[in-house]
């Protein structure tokens, strides 16, 4: 199984199509793929913007739409866009997605195999919903402050929910009532203040951010109920190391075939994150 690579547009910057088969021509908005030897041609993963077709060599032919004049003024109107187009840290961000890549596959994910191990699947979804528990002030203050009454409340009620019945937030009894968390951050929080997210980065052993998103992780860190209760910087540093590998342990099918099925995978993830995070902004 191979990928071919429909070029980028306003609604579909990047498309990563599997297909069987051996790429004989493209151009800006077109694959066209010659038949395999049993003349099967699998294609999956396409958008309402692409079609399909077969000529009369009985190629397969993948077309994008092309982008109207209209289609074009409207995006040339749209900051975000401008913005998701712009990488200028591209050639440091690369190095260091690679770096962090190789750390997740040589190190985090074999220990995160052994500690899957020694700690079964129950208890670390026990462990993983503790930490979420003590994690509910960033959630609710940036709430209040996106103007979020009803996700302020739902946080409140889940914390004090699952204190108690849930045994100190090991266990997410919140859910049984529909009570379901919210997802706000500060980074969140400056986007719905017109703050511009800034240039992509990637920094070693941390998740993939912009600069605005950094800021907002800095905040919410100052906002974690256990930056105060545990003054030491070593056991705090050791608990965000402990949830760090339970949470790669409750995903150790992570990316799995991802990797093989998407040829740039570092524009792949960057493009994924920043829709991501503008749908957030935007809910």
């Amino acid at each position: 199984m191979a990928t071919a690579r429909i070029p980028g547009s306003a609604f579909a910057p990047v498309m990563w199509v599997p297909f069987d088969g051996r790429v004989v021509r493209e151009t800006p908005n077109e694959v066209t793929i010659a038949p395999t030897e049993d003349e099967a041609i699998h294609i999956t993963h396409l958008g309402d913007d692409v079609s399909v077709t077969t000529n009369t060599a009985g190629e397969t032919v993948i077309a994008q739409a092309p982008t109207t004049p209209s289609d074009k003024s409207d995006v040339e109107g749209a900051p975000a866009s401008e913005e998701e187009d712009s990488d200028p840290w591209e050639r440091f961000n690369e190095k260091v997605f690679e770096f962090n890549r190789q750390t997740d596959r040589y190190v985090l994910k074999p220990v995160a195999k052994v500690y899957s191990v020694i700690v079964p699947e129950p208890f670390q979804v026990m462990i993983a919903n503790g930490f979420d528990n003590i994690s509910f002030v960033p959630r609710m203050v940036n709430s209040l402050l996106q103007g979020k009454w009803g996700g302020a409340s739902r946080e409140l009620s889940r914390f004090l929910i699952n204190s108690t019945a849930g045994i100190g937030g090991l266990f997410d009894a919140a859910k049984y009532w529909g009570i379901e968390k919210s997802r706000e951050d500060f980074g969140q929080t400056l986007g719905v203040w017109g703050v511009s997210p800034g240039p992509y980065l990637i920094v070693p052993f941390m998740e993939p951010m912009t600069v605005r998103d950094g800021i907002g992780r800095g905040v919410d860190s100052f906002m974690n109920p256990l930056s105060y209760f545990i003054p030491f910087v070593w056991v705090g540093i050791s608990l965000k190391l402990g949830e760090i590998v339970n949470d790669r342990a409750l995903n150790l099918d992570l990316f799995q075939g991802f990797e093989e099925s998407v040829i740039d995978l570092y524009s792949a993830v960057r493009h994924g994150y920043l829709r991501r995070r503008e749908q957030l902004i935007k809910e």
